[in-house]
């Protein structure tokens, strides 16, 4: 069954999310690495990113308007970005990231859901 042209866009977004994620951040875990050295890989990481972004925007905009991408977009971005703070940085997330967070959330289901 092929995936549906709702859904694909969705998972090329995450999938990107995760690869720009760690070229914006990862290096942080990397700090006795030259930094020359860690904008050539993080680069290299992003131009696996735009791979994934590029085409998810292209065959998105069949199905969702860009303001609805660019909001998904966003979602994705603080989900992925709250794991990998999480998970890979080992820094804990406060009360006031998920009352912010959730505040962006609300923004976006505007974004998302209004008529207009």
């Amino acid at each position: 069954m092929p995936i549906s042209t709702y859904l694909l866009p969705v998972m090329m977004l995450l999938a990107s999310n995760v690869f720009m994620t760690f070229a914006w951040y990862g290096h942080l875990g990397y700090k006795d690495r030259p930094l020359l050295v860690v904008v050539l890989v993080s680069w290299g990481i992003a131009l696996i990113e735009y791979c994934f972004a590029v085409p998810a925007n292209r065959w998105g905009h069949e199905v969702y308007t860009a303001a609805q991408l660019k909001t998904m977009q966003e979602v994705i971005t603080l989900v992925v970005f709250s794991a990998f703070s999480v998970l890979f940085l080992k820094e804990s997330l406060g009360w006031n990231h998920l009352v912010g967070f959730s505040l962006i959330a609300a923004g976006a289901a505007v974004v998302f859901f209004g008529k207009g």
